[in-house]
C-alpha cells in the first residue's frame, strides 16, 4: 500500500494564488488573473475586496507575505460605481 507523505504543505493552492494572514491575523487570499491581482478575504467574505492593476514583476515562486501584505494595502477596494 502507498504510503502518504507526512510533510505538511504550504498553503498556496496554485501558482497564481497566495494565502497569507494580514496586520490583523485575518486569512486573506491573492490571486493573479490575467489584468489584475484580487485580494479576498477567507476568514470573512463580507470584507470588501481588493485589486491592483497586474504587476508583471510579480514572481510566479513564494513571496513573503509582509510583500502581500504591502501591495494589499496599496489596493484601492473592489466597490460599485457610482
Amino acid at each position: 500500500m502507498e504510503r502518504l507523505s507526512t510533510q505538511s504543505s504550504k498553503m498556496r493552492p496554485s501558482r497564481d494564488e497566495w494565502v497569507f494572514a494580514d496586520d490583523a491575523g485575518r486569512l486573506r487570499r491573492a490571486t493573479r488573473t490575467a489584468q489584475a491581482v484580487l485580494f479576498t478575504c477567507i476568514d470573512d467574505g463580507r470584507r470588501a475586496g481588493r485589486a491592483l492593476a497586474i504587476d508583471r514583476t510579480m514572481p510566479e515562486e513564494d513571496i513573503g507575505d509582509d510583500t502581500l501584505r504591502a501591495r494589499r494595502g496599496a489596493a484601492p477596494r473592489i466597490g460599485t460605481l457610482s
